[in-house]
């Protein structure tokens, strides 16, 4: 399995659905492979093992000892006449293909390998090369690399942001192309490493996947990408460069994008967990036969009491759950609430917030603002006439100890967001038996189904009606309530995950060839009935020597 910083180092959502599987797919053998960065690893079922790991941050190539990347074959000076001419080409075919507006174009004029792409026959020829001679960083990093990129942004045909590059963009994108290009040069693609899986699974697209990609290229590994989240969509969402040249956001734009094609290509199946993920993978390229949608499973037993129980929780108040950022649209969700609470005075709205790594506590003091200039004569102060009908939590705290508590203390769980993937929390809400208001962004729809209401982002007037009719209606939302819970329960467990990657992993099984490991030499090693669930599985597979790695 390979895991980009998350598990077995780290929590949230991604790691725990990591971990459930592991676990919950005892019959297989698991060898990790994380990149980013290690510590002490999180408790580890008996399948699975940490194999490797990478931290490939920084503004440096990190070093061999630290991080796994491998040795220079031959010495660590730089490369020879003939290693240089190699590289020259490959990076040439690569750049090529990230600066041509037309990639089809580029692989008539120069006879791409194999059907493949200027970009991928480029990408496959650098790992070739960092995996029999090593020392690419560096090479990545020189100037031969940076004029080559130049020519390819002027070269006729270009992309029109490419070719309006100055030096300062291609240096710029030259590192950012050697850090995303790291992978090729770790010690993965070994007889001891990936070459001696049966299946490569990525927990993700992108750079998580890049190494499974390489193995499927040098041992026909067949390659399974689950992406529950499209990184293709985070970059292009991301306001992390914000400051970048519209040329450099062209060049970056075009890698990651070309990186997600070529992945896609190659995957011997891709799993998004709802259709809007499946939307751009299809966009991208992804062959509609080799696409199986699975939505996450998550844990519903915390919830049953509170779902089972429909008389709980406030009448009159609404619960929203999540990180406070601009893109849940408080302050959408803040003007919606002045007007229901105008409409039905008793209203009360609670926010309850998922505390957050990446901060967010200006957004928050702005949104307290914004509630108390709403509600100026129930705001607290030295004028107050009551308590303000919003108020703002953390959960883990007092008032919000757990998500159980939460949700069964309103009656409507709303969600206001601008901007979605799956949203986690509106299953749990379902699974709490709670009616819903959401807007139509992401997977929304897809979650929802007819059991709540949705209506379109941005637009607190509608969101404001929609709350309005289901406080106002109890035998409505009861109903609905039970509906969701029943959805829920049917599509989003751990149990239909772990049931259709079961499948799906005995699928790719049967189609790759067997795999001899030291040890196998022996005739029935593995026998039949181990992997096999029951009671005696456990003494057949302490009679044989193991079983598939994954």
């Amino acid at each position: 399995m390979l895991t980009e910083g998350g598990y077995p180092y780290a929590t949230g959502e991604s790691g725990r659905w990591c971990d459930r599987l592991v676990r919950g797919l005892g019959q297989h053998s698991f060898d990790l492979y994380a990149l980013g960065p290690a510590g002490t690893p999180l408790p580890l079922p008996p399948n699975a093992r940490v194999a490797r790991t990478a931290d490939l941050g920084g503004p440096d190539a990190p070093t061999p000892e630290r991080t796994g990347l491998c040795e220079p074959r031959v010495s660590r000076r730089a490369y020879g006449r003939q290693d240089r001419r190699r590289f020259t080409e490959a990076y040439h075919r690569l750049v090529t293909g990230l600066c041509a507006e037309d990639a089809e174009s580029v692989e008539d004029a120069e006879g791409a390998e194999g059907g493949g792409t200027s970009f991928a026959d480029g990408l496959y020829a650098l790992a070739e090369l960092a995996r029999e001679r090593g020392g690419l960083p560096g090479a990545l990093r020189s100037d031969d690399a940076v004029r080559a990129l130049e020519a390819a942004c002027r070269a006729p045909g270009a992309r029109r942001g490419a070719a309006a590059a100055g030096l300062a963009d291609h240096l710029a994108f030259a590192e950012h192309l050697e850090r995303a290009l790291r992978p090729l040069s770790l010690d993965w693609y070994e007889d001891d490493a990936l070459a001696a899986a049966d299946l490569c699974h990525a927990a993700g697209g992108g750079t998580t996947a890049l190494p499974g990609l390489l193995a499927k290229r040098f041992f026909g590994t067949p390659l399974l990408v689950t992406e529950y989240g499209v990184p293709l969509r985070a970059h292009y969402l991301s306001t992390a460069g914000a400051d970048r040249s519209a040329p450099l956001r062209t060049l970056l734009a075009a890698l990651h994008g070309r990186l997600a094609g070529e992945i896609y290509r190659q995957a011997a199946l891709l799993t998004p967990g709802n259709a809007h993920a499946r939307r751009w993978q299809e966009k991208c390229g992804a062959d509609r036969a080799r696409i199986r949608t699975v939505h996450p499973g998550m844990a519903a037993d915390r919830f049953a009491e509170v779902g089972e129980d429909e008389e709980s929780g406030d009448p009159a108040t609404l619960v929203w759950v999540g990180r406070v950022e601009p893109a849940k649209d408080l302050i959408g969700l803040l003007h919606a609430f002045a007007e229901i609470r105008a409409r039905q005075p008793d209203a009360r709205l609670r926010i309850v917030a998922v505390p957050d790594r990446d901060g967010g506590a200006g957004h928050l003091t702005y949104c307290k603002g914004l509630a108390a200039q709403l509600f100026p004569d129930e705001a607290t102060g030295a004028h107050a006439v009551g308590e303000n009908p919003v108020t703002f939590e953390e959960l883990g705290g007092p008032e919000a100890p757990t998500l159980e508590d939460t949700y069964a203390s309103g009656a409507l769980v709303v969600m206001s967001s601008l901007v979605e993937g799956f949203p986690a929390s509106l299953v749990e809400a379902m699974f709490c038996a709670r009616a819903t208001v959401s807007t139509d962004v992401g997977a929304v729809v897809e979650i929802v189904g007819g059991t709540g209401l949705v209506v379109p982002p941005r637009n607190p007037r509608a969101l404001a009606d929609a709350c309005l009719a289901l406080l106002r209606d109890p035998e409505r939302r009861h109903r609905l309530g039970a509906a969701a819970r029943a959805r829920a329960l049917e599509l989003f467990t751990v149990e239909q995950n772990l049931a259709a990657f079961r499948g799906i992993y005995l699928e790719l099984l049967s189609h790759a060839p067997v795999r001899h490991r030291p040890g196998d030499g022996v005739p029935f090693a593995h026998p039949a009935e181990a992997h096999v669930p029951g009671s005696w599985a456990h003494k057949a597979v302490t009679a044989g020597t193991g079983a598939p790695d994954a």
